[in-house]
């Protein structure tokens, strides 16, 4: 609270060597809002006890009359006496944060500042909220005067410092705190824990008064005695609270990995445990999508087989890796999935008929209409919804993440929280303490990494020489992926030119890409090493930045050799989406097993290699973003290959499964904590971006091309016989506006929503525009909270300019008074 400071030499109060009471009184902002609310014979006691403390400056002003006029020798005794404790106070008092060195009377007037009297005048603090509790309880009735409290029970404007510690006697105190817990009893829980959490004392002061209050609530319950219908009441209400915090406990028990999760964080930091972070998310996706078209698409075409006209193969072990023989005749992929209504049986025995005999479209049809399922229909929307649901929650997941992640978050005040509050006091086992342990020291190892990092300045050479390595190293590296794209270009266009002479010759264009996503990002990590980035975090950042470049890249061609020359085949005879299908599982399975390969070679050996041949501790560190790179392109798969393998999710929520425990096996066997470690408060955001933005919306545009561009096969899948996917959903509302021509509005709306592609155009638009408004609220918050905390900094650099001018105007003071004592000493 600003307020007008006198600095008028000449008042009469200044020669005290002390401002005004009342300026002190605005000072002492704790306990001045009791003093306010007191009746106006309470403000006249308070106006007498001012008066009396000018008295009492006054006199002690005064007191320096006899000084002057004292013989010349107890003058000199005297002053060595004020010399010897001078030198004292100018080598005991010195304030530690500002490292000035003040008077007393400064001194006397920052001892009474509420951020040094708060916790120490706890007689004050006990009258206080005596009275706050007394109003609570009696609103309508007239509170007690000031003047019927003891003075050692008011709060004092004084403030001289820890001198005011021991004004109250042990027994006032008590009578202070009886009279506190009998007022706390009489109120009800709400308003108690509110007024006990709103008290500034240590928390052992008030779990003793929370204490004190529930065993004579105890006492006094005990001896009255409740009806029997009331005590029924109050133990039914306590078995339900009971109850309900139980199953509370239980669901937040049952998050997946939350021990592992923290193990981890605990022993590596946060960039690491973003990636497992990371890896569950998707693991949830995964599941979403599986639960989805496994109940609308997988489970019907299960329950009603189509006929298989087809010999069933023999199963030989190698459709494990290839995806192809006896899996290609199952609701794996689309050529399995029947292009008519799945319907009950016509007649009345029961038994469940697929089909009958087609109609003049080609659909078999039954004369019952009972119990009908639309194969055709259900395929096509369930994979549009499915993605428009996954879409909503990238997006809103993303807002949510840029919201948490782009705060303000200043390392200076967040290390203060996780020192003075980052300790959760209900862990007791032994383990859990250990754990915390470990988490709290890494959280701190990276807050303080990050204050002390220095950002240094180079001069014009070193300028140069930097840009001229950085702009080497992405030359080598943007060669180096153009070539590998190319290579790859060209190679799959010779396995799809030549026949394949087997089931192996499937792996080749799989496992040539595995081998450059394994190989090229060792390549991106020795250019980093040639660059010698200060921050580990630009570091990573960077690597994400070319890992993205060669996984968007692959991809494109990958996509171009399906969509542009598998599917567009002159021999319509072959199921191209099977085929599609069985290459994205081939592609699926050898990124796992590449990256179990990565891990067991480049984790594992190295750890083993370096222990026991090169005798040293030093182990690998587990690599961020080549790892979160290799999780994005899995998962573009998985989006990708949902048209043609309905069960490619199912593979997906397997792989995520298996890969979360080798990781987290191999990175607290293998690999070492960041010997630099640094706070990286941005990372799951740039994650969540590069989910929804390379990956989910490359693969939706391709899914969409498919639908709307390119003619399905004639002899496989629920679309055959149609010129494209989105004519299913088109014939399905011409069939209900003939059976009902109310329903031409639905017609409509179909053909301007779901045919028309502006439309996908449109909700794409509003989805950037929400991101973007959201993330423009989240700057304006930040740059308000700037310059909230500028203004704090700018109100403590207005203390410390006052302060100082207070300890001037009691210098200058002081001084015509020791120039007196030196002329009477010279005469």
């Amino acid at each position: 609270m600003a307020r007008n400071v006198n600095f008028d030499l000449n008042h009469p109060l200044m020669e005290a060597g002390l401002e005004s009471p009342v300026d002190e009184e605005g000072v002492h902002d704790s306990f001045s809002q009791l003093i306010a609310e007191q009746s106006g014979t309470g403000g006249r006691s308070d106006a007498y006890e001012l008066q009396r403390l000018q008295r009492e400056l006054d006199e002690e002003d005064r007191d320096e009359v006899p000084y002057l006029s004292s013989p010349p020798r107890v003058r000199r005794g005297r002053r060595r006496a004020e010399g010897d404790r001078d030198r004292d106070d100018h080598e005991t008092q010195t304030d530690p944060l500002v490292g000035e060195q003040w008077s007393s009377a400064t001194l006397k007037i920052l001892s009474s500042m509420p951020s040094r009297t708060i916790g120490r005048n706890r007689g004050a603090i006990l009258s206080q909220y005596y009275n706050r509790t007394m109003q609570l309880r009696r609103r309508k009735q007239s509170r007690p005067s000031i003047q019927d409290i003891s003075r050692s029970a008011r709060p004092s404007i004084r403030g001289y410092g820890m001198e005011g510690d021991s004004t109250d006697a042990d027994g006032t105190e008590l009578s202070k705190r009886e009279r506190l817990v009998n007022n706390l009893q009489n109120l009800s829980a709400g308003d108690r824990v509110r007024m006990l959490r709103g008290m500034p004392l240590s928390v052992a002061e008030k779990h003793d008064l929370r204490t004190l209050t529930l065993q004579k609530e105890k006492r006094t319950d005990s001896g009255s005695k409740l009806h029997c219908c009331s005590r029924v009441k109050y133990y039914i209400i306590i078995a339900l609270r009971q109850s309900w915090y139980s199953w509370l406990s239980f669901l937040h028990s049952l998050q997946l990995w939350q021990v592992p999760l923290k193990r981890v964080g605990g022993r590596f930091g946060s960039g690491v445990l973003s990636y497992f972070v990371f890896l569950r998310t998707l693991l949830f996706f995964n599941l979403f999508l599986f639960l989805v078209t496994g109940a609308f698409m997988v489970l019907p075409q299960a329950v009603h087989p189509p006929d298989v006209s087809a010999a069933r193969r023999s199963f030989s072990g190698l459709e494990l890796l290839t995806g192809a023989g006896r899996f290609s005749d199952s609701v794996m992929y689309y050529g399995y999935y029947c292009n008519y209504t799945l319907r009950r049986s016509c007649s009345g025995d029961g038994d469940v008929l697929n089909v009958s005999v087609r109609n003049s479209s080609g659909e078999r049809e039954c004369s019952s209409e009972r119990l009908s399922y639309n194969m055709p229909l259900a395929y096509f929307f369930t994979i549009g919804v499915a993605s428009f649901i996954t879409c909503i929650i990238l997006v809103y997941s993303m807002s949510k993440s840029f919201g948490q992640s782009f705060r303000i978050d200043k390392s200076h005040s967040i290390l203060t929280m996780k020192v003075f509050c980052s300790w959760d006091f209900k862990v007791v086992k032994k383990t859990s303490v250990k754990l915390m342990c470990e988490n709290i020291c890494t959280q701190l190892k990276e807050l303080l990494a990050e204050v002390n990092h220095k950002h240094r300045k180079n001069t014009a050479c070193q300028k140069l020489w930097r840009l001229t390595v950085h702009g080497l190293a992405w030359t080598i590296c943007i060669v180096s992926t153009t070539a590998c794209v190319v290579s790859i270009y060209y190679f799959s266009g010779y396995m799809h030119q030549d026949p394949l002479l087997n089931d192996v010759s499937l792996l080749a264009l799989p496992v040539v890409v595995s081998v450059i996503n394994l190989l090229l990002p060792g390549l991106f990590n020795l250019a980093a090493w040639m660059e010698e980035y200060n921050s580990p975090s630009v570091r990573t950042y960077v690597a994400i930045s070319r890992n993205l470049m060669l996984k968007v890249s692959v991809l494109g061609v990958l996509c171009y050799h399906w969509l542009g020359r598998v599917a567009v085949q002159p021999d319509g005879s072959e199921c191209w989406e099977s085929f599609v299908g069985q290459e994205l599982y081939r592609f699926l399975l050898m990124d796992f097993i590449f990256t179990l390969m990565d891990t067991l070679f480049g984790e594992f050996l190295w750890r083993f290699f370096s222990e026991k041949v090169l005798k040293r501790r030093r182990r690998p560190v587990f690599d961020i973003a080549r790892n979160v790179l290799e999780l994005i392109y899995g998962q573009t798969l998985a989006w990708l290959g949902v048209l043609f393998a309905p069960l490619l999710p199912a593979v997906q929520v397997l792989k995520l499964l298996l890969l979360f425990y080798i990781k987290q096996s191999s990175v607290l066997m293998n690999c070492q904590a960041p010997r630099r470690p640094y706070r990286v408060s941005q990372m799951t955001t740039i994650f969540i971006t590069l989910l929804c933005f390379p990956s989910f919306l490359g693969a939706s545009v391709c899914v969409t091309y498919t639908m709307w561009s390119i003619a399905p096969s004639s002899s496989c899948g629920p679309f055959r016989g149609l010129k494209t996917m989105f004519q299913a959903g088109k014939l399905w509302v011409e069939k209900l506006e003939q059976h009902n021509p109310n329903l031409s509005v639905l017609a409509r709306a179909h053909a301007y929503l779901v045919e028309n592609p502006f439309f996908l155009f449109v909700g794409a638009g509003v989805f950037l525009v929400v991101i973007y408004f959201h993330s423009q609220v989240v700057d304006g918050q930040r740059k308000i909270i700037t310059l909230l905390q500028e203004q704090i900094q700018n109100e403590g650099e207005d203390k410390k300019f006052l302060i100082t001018r207070l300890q001037l105007i009691h210098e200058q003071k002081r001084t015509p008074a020791r120039r007196l004592v030196s002329q009477d000493s010279a005469c």
